[in-house]
């Protein structure tokens, strides 16, 4: 008998173990982010009866990474507060599946912080040349190089510099190129090719306009011609046409009327540039590109294309066929000097009270290192609010690394002297935003722990009073707060600033998100982005603000449900009144707006 009950009792155990083992071997597939947001991707494929999925993201071996966290222990621990966040990132930038230029932005950025420590520690004082304006008349202040003359930019462009030449092209040549070029490198990036093809001797060539960019490790880019046949010239930028209307009519009459070759008057009037004709060409920096103005008529747009934006320029580079009046350079970005500034004490980060107590709210803006005049005007405006001075708000600049050193010597002064930047170890290129986006969170939860994490730009105009009502009736916890777009699609044009692969992004749709310009967090979305940034079970993506949804929607598929509250009142573009956040405010608009506030006491804009 005890012998039967032991064989029973063997036989169950062993029936309970199987049954255990099918359900162990049956449990779901944990997926990971990446798996959730590309369903239409194989993200596992069979190899015999085994299931292997897509490699986790590994740490890999940047050039230039050790030196930027290994080398800031030197700085004393009042002169390190810009490096707060600094100090945290490492394991983000060391990524295997990293950002597009991120390990260009570390390698540059290794150089860029080795000329600044020295510049910091053996120079007890530089004197700034960062100047408002360069110019250079009869040539005789234009440096030479090689075949080219080169108009020096001391510290890149912004929006609203604009660089001007008064010049007659010399009919000798079949036309001339005006080139915006970077760093002092062999060989030079070319931010903007403006190439100008002359009529020629009786009109016999077609005069056109072509645009283009050119790197070293990219060659030329796509040509942008004006006019441009066959092709329709709807595109836009910054509102403005790419290509006059007036010069493509022209151009078109011309072809019909190809035999009339004495017609000077008629074509002379409508293309800009004639063999012997003085003009005046002004190129502009705008929001989205530049724009060219030749005396005194919109003649073609360039969008800015990725890695070649207008901060990274160093000189105007002129060839071929020009006699040279004189060349201006204006709007160029200077620092305020904080020795002489009245008001310093006033504009300073003031001290967190309760450092053991969380703040309401941690806004982070973007900016770039020569945006000096964007952030004086925040300083002098919103940031004047009451709950800012009090400390119950921060605020704090997230800025990259220039590859100009006066320009990284005068963020460095400035970061000192306010107290309110953080810097990033990177250079600042435009798809690696979202980098900023993870370090405004690791600030918002691990250095100034806040409530609630905002992030905004520094052409923004942001009312501090409006967002903290509006919050006092939202949850603390699973928030989404802005002008939120609950239906949007990837952009598969390649030719587009926001273009997505279907390699980046293979669904029809994103989840919602909230556009860039201004949107609220909470704490707890915040510290879940971290977490999965520094456990690499969260998708990197170039679109900064179309990432925080997707980090948002695994959030919602892990955590908790999300409340997305749409506001109308942030405006993405512009100025409303009424507004919560007005976007594209130049430094004058947003101290206009201010003074509105403190007059009027109600938002209404500024022409």
């Amino acid at each position: 008998m005890k012998k039967w009950t032991g064989g029973v009792l063997i036989i169950g155990l062993t029936c309970i173990l199987l049954l255990s083992y099918c359900f162990i071997q049956k449990q779901p597939h944990k997926q990971s982010s990446y798996e959730f947001f590309h369903p239409n991707q194989d993200s596992e494929h069979t190899v015999g009866e085994h299931i292997q999925t897509k490699p986790h993201p590994h740490l890999v071996n940047v050039e230039g990474l050790d030196y930027l966290f290994n080398s800031t222990h030197m700085l004393k621990e009042e002169e390190a507060k810009p490096l707060l966040t600094w100090g945290q990132m490492r394991l983000l930038l060391a990524r295997s599946d990293s950002l597009p230029e991120t390990a260009q932005g570390i390698k540059e950025a290794a150089v860029a912080w080795k000329e600044l420590s020295s510049m910091i520690h053996e120079t007890p004082k530089v004197e700034k040349n960062c100047s408002f304006s360069v110019s250079a008349v009869n040539g005789s202040e234009l440096l030479p190089s090689n075949d080219s003359v080169i108009l020096r930019i001391p510290c890149g462009l912004i929006e609203d510099s604009s660089v001007t030449l008064i010049a007659i092209p010399d009919g000798k040549q079949d036309g001339f190129q005006i080139e915006l070029v970077g760093s002092d490198e062999l060989d030079p990036p070319v931010i903007l090719h403006y190439n100008v093809v002359l009529p020629g001797d009786n009109f016999t060539k077609e005069p056109v306009i072509v645009q283009n960019t050119w790197t070293y490790e990219l060659g030329w880019g796509k040509d942008e011609r004006c006019p441009n046949h066959g092709s329709p010239n709807n595109g836009k930028v910054d509102g403005l046409v790419k290509c006059n209307e007036q010069l493509t009519r022209s151009s078109n009459e011309e072809k019909s009327n190809a035999s009339n070759v004495n017609d000077h008057n008629h074509v002379g009037s409508n293309f800009p540039f004639l063999d012997g004709s003085l003009f005046t060409a002004t190129i502009w920096v705008g929001e989205e590109g530049f724009y060219a103005t030749v005396n005194g008529r919109h003649e073609t747009s360039f969008a800015y294309r990725e890695k070649l934006e207008p901060w990274l320029v160093s000189g105007v580079r002129v060839k071929g066929g020009l006699h040279i009046i004189s060349a201006l350079a204006t709007g160029l970005p200077v620092s305020e000097d904080a020795d002489t500034v009245i008001d310093v004490e006033d504009l300073k980060a003031p001290l967190i009270p309760n450092k053991s107590k969380r703040l309401l709210l941690l806004i982070g803006v973007f900016s770039s290192g020569n945006n000096f005049n964007r952030r004086m005007a925040l300083r002098r405006s919103w940031m004047q609010y009451e709950a800012v001075r009090s400390g119950v708000v921060a605020v704090r600049f997230f800025i990259g690394l220039h590859k100009n050193k006066q320009v990284n010597l005068e963020l460095w002064r400035e970061a000192q002297a306010y107290g309110d930047v953080q810097l990033m170890p990177f250079v600042d290129y435009y798809s690696l935003l979202t980098l900023k986006t993870i370090a405004i969170c690791i600030m918002g939860t691990k250095i100034l722990p806040a409530k609630y994490i905002m992030k905004t730009d520094d052409d923004a105009f942001v009312r501090v009073d409006e967002v903290l009502a509006s919050l006092k009736t939202k949850t603390s916890d699973g928030l989404l707060y802005g002008l939120v777009s609950l239906d949007s699609k990837p952009q598969r044009d390649k030719d587009n600033k926001w273009y997505i692969s279907t390699q980046e992004w293979a669904d029809e749709s994103y989840p919602p998100w909230a556009h860039g310009p201004g949107y609220v967090i909470s704490r707890d979305i915040a510290k879940f982005i971290v977490r999965g940034h520094q456990e690499r079970n969260l998708q990197l993506f170039k679109l900064e603000d179309v990432a925080v949804g997707i980090w948002i929607q695994q959030f919602k598929n892990q955590i908790r449900e999300v409340e997305y509250v749409n506001d109308d009142r942030f405006y993405n573009s512009g100025c409303q009144p009424n507004y919560i956040l007005a976007h594209y405010q130049n430094p004058r608009m947003i101290l206009c707006l201010w003074e509105k506030m403190q007059k009027e006491h109600k938002p209404d804009c500024c022409d």
